[in-house]
């Protein structure tokens, strides 16, 4: 892999993981259609995915620095706050991506290499989106109910073609969560699901070894997905604040159409 192919994927990578259109379904499509298999380095897509939790941590710093000192200043005052609260509804919702990656992981892993199933996923993601449209102002805060809801839907995102961000937030939205605290239970949320899967990712490259003479091209993506994906966190927000998710409906519903119609015609 080149540094210039090296950048490519990783902003596709830090872009596509946050906004709304399924970072998954984007990168099977682009290499079933340009015909190009260069996903194949486990190390990559490690590092890859460690410089979008850092993305995360960047954006959201202050608000992770509160949430990590809750669970202390609840020993102290021996009274929960709001803070703790989060903290237990993000490990609540981390629940069933849990469990799902766990039990399911050889048929989600045979979908990646199913273009047709990400082109039809592509346009669930779009109706889900779509019909955010309709969901009127709301102000209710986020439960314990409600936060294992969202993780269901994050759980069912694993799937290639279903965006986690557009899920949980249009979930959270549905489920008439506030629209900033929606969009930043998702980000937070997926720090867990995130740094769990690049855990077990790096397992796999202590037990198989990596050729660590690709280091240049590795840091060169970890760089570029970090910074596509701090700028892609911070637009999504505005765009969730706008109300305006069903943009990226029209765009996935291209996408997928695109998809299903070169599955047909190949």
């Amino acid at each position: 892999m080149t540094v210039l192919q090296a950048v490519i994927l990783g902003l596709i990578q830090g872009l596509t993981e946050f906004l709304p259109v399924s970072s998954s379904g984007h990168l099977v499509l682009a290499q079933e259609i340009l015909n190009v298999h260069i996903i194949d380095d486990i190390t990559f897509e490690v590092f890859v995915h460690f410089g979008t939790v850092l993305s995360i941590i960047t954006v959201f710093w202050h608000r992770i620095g509160v949430l990590l000192r809750s669970p202390i200043q609840v020993i102290q005052k021996k009274q929960r706050n709001r803070d703790f609260d989060v903290v237990v509804f993000i490990g609540f919702a981390t629940i069933p991506a849990v469990i799902v990656g766990l039990l399911f992981k050889d048929p989600i892993e045979s979908a990646f290499d199913n273009y047709l199933i990400v082109s039809c996923a592509l346009l669930v993601t779009a109706a889900i989106l779509f019909f955010t449209r309709f969901v009127p102002d709301q102000s209710d805060c986020l439960s314990a109910w409600k936060s294992i809801v969202i993780g269901i839907a994050q759980a069912f995102a694993i799937i290639p073609g279903i965006s986690r961000s557009g899920s949980t937030i249009c979930t959270a939205l549905y489920l008439k969560v506030d629209k900033q605290e929606a969009a930043e239970f998702s980000f937070l949320m997926a720090i867990p699901v995130i740094l769990g899967a690049t855990l077990l990712k790096t397992k796999d490259i202590l037990e198989t070894g990596t050729a660590w003479d690709t280091l240049l091209p590795i840091l060169a993506g970890t760089l570029a997905a970090y910074a596509s994906g701090v700028v892609a966190i911070k637009l999504l927000l505005e765009v969730v604040k706008r109300g305006k998710l069903e943009y990226f409906a029209y765009y996935c519903a291209l996408v997928g159409l695109t998809g299903i119609g070169w599955s047909v015609l190949s």
